[in-house]
């Protein structure tokens, strides 16, 4: 079985490492500093105290790696349609593409009965650049729960997490995601295979299209955002507006609104990936996680002016710190 995992940051690296110590035939495409220390000493995986490294087939150049049986994705939302022509090699005609990607996925509408089937997302897909591209008939969901670093490059430092809820857009537990499930366990992860994998889509959106827009414009921790009373009334408002859009697509919340909540206050002073992608002055990742809700919103005929909102005043932060487009 050949995995290439494509983008060594900090769940990628997790992953590729994970899979390497247990003997699977995994490379990574990676650039920059952190390529060239994987090359010269290896990929480095700090957990629960230990330290191991292990050396890893890695380049910026996929046509070198060949066709695959499993491309997992651990890019940003946004930098995916940009690298799709660069994937082709990899895709083979049995390929399976995984997106462990936040946020509303490309492929949401493929294999989903009802009016809205085979729905492209302008928001998420610009130009339908994966949906062509890749084909949705490759991809398997995803819903990625671990809590990574990377502290120097070629160095991977896990702290919480080894979840990856997996699930095909059909529902259906297929030869090949009954696999990668295994794959990952063997792995020392968790795979479960979900029937109703945008169930789980949508808990994990509820976190990220609040928590992660409204810290970029307080600079708060999750801690603060949770427990201070005026951003947990907003995060409360832009959740029932999420849950009201997911409903009419036909999603089953299985936690109530509060609890999700508590559970990331209880996480701590924890800074958002968005915050910490602000500070550093890199792109942020707004579009998979908040415009795609406003856009199926408008879709299904459910209003969300809390969402608008905070997407407006987000916007614009961003903007201004230079890490999203005019």
């Amino acid at each position: 079985m050949k995995i290439c995992i494509y983008g060594a940051g900090a769940i990628g690296g997790y992953m590729a490492a994970e899979l390497a110590f247990a003997g699977y035939d995994v490379s990574l495409v990676a650039r920059g500093p952190h390529l060239a220390a994987i090359r010269e000493k290896g990929l480095t995986l700090i957990k629960d105290g230990e330290t191991r490294t292990t050396k890893i087939k890695a380049t910026d150049s996929p046509s070198e790696l060949g066709a695959q049986d499993f491309v997992v994705i651990t890019l940003k939302a946004h930098s995916v349609p940009a690298v799709v022509d660069a994937m082709k090699p990899l895709l083979g005609p049995d390929t399976a593409v995984v997106p462990a990607v936040n946020g509303v996925p490309w492929w949401y509408f493929y294999k989903l009965p009802g009016a809205w089937e085979n729905h492209r997302l302008k928001s998420v897909d610009p130009g339908d650049a994966q949906w062509n591209g890749i084909g949705p008939e490759r991809a398997i969901g995803c819903v990625v729960y671990p809590a990574c670093e990377v502290p120097e490059p070629g160095v991977i430092q896990h702290f919480d997490g080894d979840r990856f809820a997996l699930g095909e857009p059909s529902g259906e537990r297929t030869e090949r995601i009954q696999k990668l499930s295994e794959a990952l366990i063997k792995a020392k992860m968790k795979a479960p295979i979900r029937p109703r994998i945008r169930d789980d889509i949508w808990v994990k959106l509820w976190g990220n299209m609040t928590f992660n827009p409204l810290s970029i414009l307080t600079l708060a921790t999750l801690d603060v955002v949770t427990s201070d009373p005026g951003t947990r009334a907003l995060v409360r408002a832009m959740m029932e507006e999420g849950k009201a859009v997911g409903e009419k697509l036909g999603v089953k919340f299985a936690i109530e609104i509060e609890k999700r909540i508590d559970g990331a206050n209880a996480v701590g002073a924890h800074k958002t990936s968005m915050l910490q992608d602000l500070e550093r002055g890199r792109p942020i990742e707004l579009d998979a996680l908040l415009t795609a809700v406003i856009e199926l919103g408008q879709l299904v005929g459910v209003k969300t002016p809390y969402c608008d909102t905070i997407f407006a005043l987000a916007r614009q932060r961003a903007q201004v710190a230079g890490c999203y487009p005019k």
